[in-house]
């Protein structure tokens, strides 16, 4: 019990500590700047005006869509990375 408890606050941390991360991640060589926390939670879209070409919003589109899906991969990753010691406890648990 003592065990499972102690686990508990580990994870409690964790998720804290992911809420505070930030990934950043630029697109269009610094057109689009997205930022999302460890949580994949979005918190900011920056978007260079003097980068943009507003007759090409295809373009500004793909590169919001590429930087948001590569700061998802990369937030997914650092959690996963976060977790990697806490598996093996949950195992010792029997969980």
């Amino acid at each position: 019990m003592l065990d499972q408890a102690k686990m508990l606050m580990q994870v409690k941390k964790l998720q804290k500590e992911l809420a505070k991360t930030i990934v950043e991640v630029e697109a269009g060589d610094g057109a689009v700047i997205v930022q999302i926390t460890g949580e994949q939670k979005l918190k900011k879209i920056t978007i260079d005006p003097d980068q943009v070409d507003l007759d090409d919003i295809h373009e500004l589109e793909t590169w919001v869509e590429e930087a948001v899906k590569q700061a998802i991969v990369e937030s997914q990753q650092l959690a996963a990375d976060k977790m990697k010691p806490m598996m093996g406890q949950l195992g010792n648990l029997g969980l």
